[in-house]
């Protein structure tokens, strides 16, 4: 019983923060947004956050991270409408379900597709939740014993684990994360009081905007590469009943093992840096193609195709705030973001959060029950409306983000400078896309590359300047020794790759 106790206590903490007036409305704004952003093809929840980043300097810390994690699992309910219905994936982590997802919709079932994938959500998004009450006061448990060391080894790899598993060669973006911890170098060092790499600017001094960087490099280049990519003019927009969304009793029995074995390989994936609900989606896909006794009906309209990668989409999505809020390490460039939000407000998520600032934690992870039951009685009323959305002409819509970019980032530290930084990164952006580098691993880089740094400074100064010290002490030596078995996995998942042999993530 002792041991249940402290669970109930913050359970009930938890509720009466994430129930109080003023979160619950913030919570409802954060689903809604990220609903109507994965409907909206070309402006994922990355862009999204990015965009709506400056206003959480003005909300309490508990609100802003209530509301952008909204955002952020709001996205992959929205995602599979358009992915059904016109075969145009709203996000990343969606686009498998259009596999199966659009053959049904041309065979006269969009309806029952959307209720699976709302259904699946539901219960992969739960089932996460779960997931994170129960392991993340464990997981807190050990990282108070973390040191120097042991933060520097788990931030290497947070960094090597988005760099191994990005669609990218590890080549490229390894040299992106390096890149983006030379972003990160910008500015005052913080042992030496010394300006680097400002070139003699008063506004670099204080390092790079974190905010310019981010709205540039995701928010205006994905507006930049909509315009150019994105149409959906002329698309058939199929009408959907509520009595065409009523699912068969084997439509029921075919899809209840899928989003079983779904919820539990995105559960597992969306908690390990660098995976991300992307991956758990086409995973799970895989797996349900090769467990499955009619693997020749996957691609035209087979309803666990729908069922499996949405349940892993939502569980991956809420564990993946075990390790940022946890061990304050962000697995994702989105999480990262996240975690700069409460770094920003003078809240810094790691092992201490639980201890210091439960309302927060907990609060958080009882805001996600709400915000899933609300997803679930908004998804499906709320279809045409979102439908109805997509005949928005782009013309109209891509100049209104641009301006409300400009103005969000304008509106942090009335600098101008910042409104010209975001165009300038918002480029960049756009002319890594060209070139085929990621981006995510940038993120990483300029929000862990100063924290890594620190840790890393610290860890010599406490060693007597012996390196060799990271990889003697046990926990960092076999973090350490992950991140090099990883990193060698993906030099041969990327040999194999270009041998002809495709990787399990990668599903035709």
């Amino acid at each position: 019983m002792d041991a249940i106790s402290p669970l109930y206590t913050n359970v009930l903490l938890g509720l009466s923060t994430a129930l109080a007036p003023q979160n619950l409305f913030y919570c409802f704004v954060g689903v809604v947004v990220g609903m109507l952003v994965g409907v909206l093809p070309g402006i994922g929840a990355m862009a999204a956050i990015s965009m709506l980043f400056p206003l959480t300097f003005y909300l309490d810390p508990t609100a802003a991270i209530i509301m952008l994690a909204g955002i952020y699992y709001g996205t992959a309910y929205g995602g599979s409408t358009t992915s059904i219905l016109l075969n145009i994936p709203g996000e990343p982590s969606s686009a498998v379900t259009a596999f199966d997802g659009y053959p049904m919709a041309q065979k006269g079932r969009a309806g029952a597709a959307l209720m699976v994938t709302t259904l699946a959500s539901f219960i992969g998004g739960s089932v996460g939740i779960i997931f994170m009450m129960l392991f993340s006061p464990i997981i807190v448990s050990y990282a108070l014993q973390f040191g120097a060391w042991e933060y520097f080894a788990l931030m290497v790899l947070g960094l090597v684990a988005a760099s191994a598993v990005s669609e990218a060669s590890v080549f490229k973006s390894l040299a992106m994360v390096v890149f983006g911890i030379i972003f990160g170098t910008v500015g005052i060092d913080i042992y030496t009081g010394v300006y680097r790499f400002d070139f003699g600017s008063i506004h670099l001094r204080d390092g790079i905007s974190l905010e310019a960087f981010a709205m540039g490099l995701f928010g205006v280049s994905e507006v930049i590469a909509s315009i150019r990519t994105v149409s959906v003019e002329g698309a058939q927009i199929r009408k959907v009943t509520f009595r065409s969304m009523i699912l068969t009793r084997n439509e029921v029995k075919r899809s209840a093992m899928p989003v079983v074995r779904g919820t539990l390989i995105g559960s597992v994936l969306g908690a390990l840096p660098g995976t991300g609900a992307t991956i758990a989606s086409f995973l799970s896909y895989a797996v349900e193609r090769r467990v499955s006794r009619r693997p020749d009906e996957f691609g035209k309209g087979a309803i666990e195709g729908v069922a499996s990668p949405e349940a892993a989409n939502n569980a991956a999505g809420q564990t993946a705030f075990i390790p940022t809020m946890a061990l304050g390490i962000p697995g994702t460039a989105t999480m990262a973001i996240m975690l700069s939000a409460l770094v920003i407000q003078g809240i810094t998520p790691g092992p201490m959060l639980m201890a210091e600032r439960p309302d927060i934690f907990w609060g958080l992870i009882m805001s996600f029950w709400v915000g899933n039951v609300m997803l679930l009685a908004l998804n499906i009323p709320l279809i045409g409306v979102w439908v109805s959305m997509l005949r928005i002409p782009y013309g109209i819509l891509y100049p209104a983000v641009l301006l409300f970019v400009c103005i969000g980032v304008y509106s942090v530290k009335n600098s101008s400078f910042d409104v010209w930084a975001v165009l300038f990164f918002g480029v960049v952006g756009y002319l890594m896309r060209l070139g085929g580098l990621p981006l995510a691993p940038m993120v990483l880089g300029i929000v862990l590359g100063p924290m890594m740094e620190e840790h890393f400074r610290r860890g010599m100064l406490l060693s007597r300047g012996d390196f060799m010290d990271v990889f003697t002490r046990p926990i960092s030596g076999a973090v350490m020794a992950a991140t090099l078995a990883l990193l060698l996995w993906g030099l041969w998942r990327n040999l194999k790759k270009k041998t002809g042999v495709v990787p399990i993530t990668e599903v035709d």
